[in-house]
């Protein structure tokens, strides 16, 4: 979804938009949502350092749900306000649901750059197909919630489709 000047805000996101207030720039995912083309993919490349930063900073795997638990919660927070500014709640360039949730995909994925790649490319086509339910909840769920809730779904469908391949390899 892109803003047009013509929205509630008038506002497209920019530097100076990302800069007014640190939600935004959560939200935008440190500037990758600012990308010309699938700022939803670019940023879903950053979920790779903060699952690096997760599993630095917890020793297993509740605690590091906890954390990913942590930047969901700050995440609803973050995506609302930008949204708000911008006048579209669930602007294309706010990445922080994906990276957020591709974070989540990573703490189920078997070890190795094969895997992660096959992480990576699971967690986007869910996203982007969108199947039941998470279109359901795409549409009916707003605001920041609403916002990260329909990737916290694919991510669930990406770690189930994990599994499975793990299981038959």
């Amino acid at each position: 979804m892109t803003t047009s000047p013509n929205s509630p805000a008038g506002r497209r996101p920019d530097v100076p938009f990302l800069l007014a207030h640190p939600a935004h720039l959560v939200a935008f995912g440190f500037g990758t949502g600012l990308a010309p083309k699938a700022p939803g993919t670019v940023g879903t490349l950053l979920g790779l350092p903060l699952f690096w930063a997760i599993t630095a900073a917890a020793p297993d795997l509740p605690n590091r749900i906890v954390l990913v638990v942590a930047a969901f919660l700050f995440g609803i927070w973050a995506c609302a306000r930008a949204g708000r500014a911008l006048g579209v709640a669930d602007h294309g360039g706010i990445v922080w649901d994906e990276i957020v949730a591709f974070a989540l995909v990573l703490l189920f994925t078997p070890p190795g750059w094969l895997w992660i790649a096959l992480a990576f490319a699971l967690f986007r086509l869910f996203d982007i197909l969108k199947p039941w339910p998470i279109r359901l909840a795409d549409a009916r769920l707003k605001n920041g919630f609403g916002v990260m809730f329909d990737d916290l779904l694919a991510a669930g469908y990406a770690i189930a489709a994990l599994k499975g391949l793990q299981w038959l390899v």
